[in-house]
């Protein structure tokens, strides 16, 4: 799937040896992103933290989606099958020591 670049946002690379780098970040950080252009042509797109753990969010998201869509309920196991193929039983888990996770 394509989807449009917003290239209202952009810098020239050049700028990176002009020693502009510091307001370019600072731009990155106030819009989110800013993309990098070079020869006319944009060369990389440059992410806040922000931005990025979004988009990887969606990502996951999307693959996740996927997933879900290609279930098929004669794959699942019910606990008790679970338990009955790794050997244990409800006994020996209701006498285990409680979890805490934090």
């Amino acid at each position: 799937m394509a989807h449009a670049m917003p290239l209202n946002n952009t810098v020239s690379i050049t700028a990176f040896n002009r020693g502009k780098a510091g307001q370019i970040f600072s731009n990155v950080k106030k819009n989110g992103m800013t993309v990098v252009m070079k020869n006319n042509k944009p060369a990389c797109i440059l992410l806040s933290p922000a931005q990025y753990e979004a988009l990887i969010d969606e990502q996951l998201l999307c693959v996740a989606e996927e997933r879900l869509q290609s279930l098929d309920p004669k794959d699942f196991m019910s606990f008790e099958e679970v338990c009955r193929e790794a050997g244990i039983s409800q006994d020996e888990l209701d006498q285990m020591d409680e979890v805490e996770l934090e």
